[in-house]
C-alpha cells in the first residue's frame, strides 16, 4: 500500500510560482555575473556597466531556459536588468514606482500563483458562446476569470432566459465589471473571488479563458462537480488527454473554442 501524498502547503505552491522562480533565478545569476566580470577583467576584456547588465540578463535567460519556464520568461529575464538600469537612470520619484506596483497588484493580483494572465476575449467568441446556449431554456452560466466582464454583459443582454455571472480574482477588473453592469442596468452578476472555491454544480455552463497551466486542474474540478447536461467551454486552450466533444473556430485568428459535454 502506497503512502498518501501529503497536501501541498500554501508556501510550497507560492514557491513553485513562475514569478518567484524567476526572481530566484535573477538572484542566482548575480554571482555568475560577478564571476564572469572577474574573468573578463583578468583577460583584459572590454568591461563597463552595460556589459555587466547584458551578462546579468544573459545568465538569467539561460537559467530560465534550463529551468523550463515558459518562453516569454526568457525575454523578461533578459530585459529586466536593462529595464531596472533605465529606471534608475531616469531618476523617477519613488511614489511613481509605488503607484505602478499598486496598479499592477490590483490588475493582476495573484497571477504569479495562478499562472493566468489577463486574456481578453472578443465579441466573436461571445457570440459563439451565445449560439451554444440552448434556445429558450433557462440556465446558469459563469465566466471564470471574467476580466472586464464583456462576455457576461453580452450574454445578459442577448439571453434573458439565462442567469449570467462572472468571477474574477483581481480587484480592479472586478470593480470595473461591477461598475459597467451598474451603469448599464444589466442583470449580469460579478463575484470577487477564486473560482477554485466555487461549486460548479450550480451552473450548467462554465466558460474559461485561462492559460495552459490551469487546464488540468480545471478539468479535475469540472469532472468532479459539473452535473449531467452541463457544458465546459474553453477558448484557445485545450485540456491534455481530454479531447473536446466539439470544436468551433469563430475568429479569423483560428483560435478554437473547445466544448466538453457532461
Amino acid at each position: 500500500m502506497t503512502a498518501a501524498t501529503p497536501p501541498t502547503s500554501y508556501l510550497q505552491r507560492v514557491g513553485r510560482a513562475p514569478a518567484i522562480r524567476a526572481l530566484f533565478i535573477q538572484c542566482v545569476s548575480m554571482p555568475l555575473t560577478l564571476l564572469t566580470v572577474y574573468l573578463l577583467a583578468r583577460l583584459h576584456g572590454p568591461l563597463n556597466e552595460y556589459s555587466a547588465v547584458l551578462l546579468q540578463g544573459g545568465w538569467a535567460a539561460l537559467l530560465t531556459w534550463r529551468a523550463g519556464l515558459a518562453r516569454w520568461w526568457r525575454w523578461i529575464q533578459l530585459l529586466f536588468p536593462a529595464a531596472l538600469m533605465l529606471a534608475l537612470a531616469l531618476q523617477l520619484p519613488p511614489w511613481l514606482f509605488l503607484l505602478a506596483f499598486l496598479l499592477s497588484l490590483g490588475w493582476y493580483w495573484s497571477t504569479f500563483r495562478t499562472q493566468v494572465p489577463y486574456y481578453p476575449s472578443t465579441p466573436e467568441i461571445w457570440d459563439a458562446v451565445r449560439q451554444v446556449l440552448p434556445a429558450g431554456k433557462p440556465l446558469r452560466m459563469i465566466d471564470i476569470g471574467s476580466g472586464l466582464g464583456g462576455l457576461v454583459l453580452y450574454l445578459a443582454r442577448q439571453c434573458p432566459q439565462a442567469t449570467c455571472m462572472g468571477i474574477e480574482l483581481a480587484p480592479l477588473p472586478w470593480l470595473y465589471s461591477r461598475l459597467r453592469a451598474m451603469l448599464a442596468g444589466s442583470r449580469a452578476q460579478f463575484i470577487l473571488g477564486d473560482y477554485e472555491k466555487l461549486d460548479f454544480a450550480q451552473f450548467q455552463l462554465v466558460f474559461a479563458y485561462l492559460s495552459p497551466a490551469a487546464m488540468t486542474a480545471l478539468w479535475r474540478k469540472s469532472s468532479a462537480e459539473l452535473q449531467p447536461g452541463s457544458m465546459l467551454l474553453s477558448y484557445e486552450f485545450a485540456i491534455e488527454g481530454q479531447p473536446p466533444d466539439q470544436t468551433i473556430h469563430a475568429t479569423e485568428s483560428g483560435k478554437p473554442l473547445y466544448i466538453w459535454y457532461f
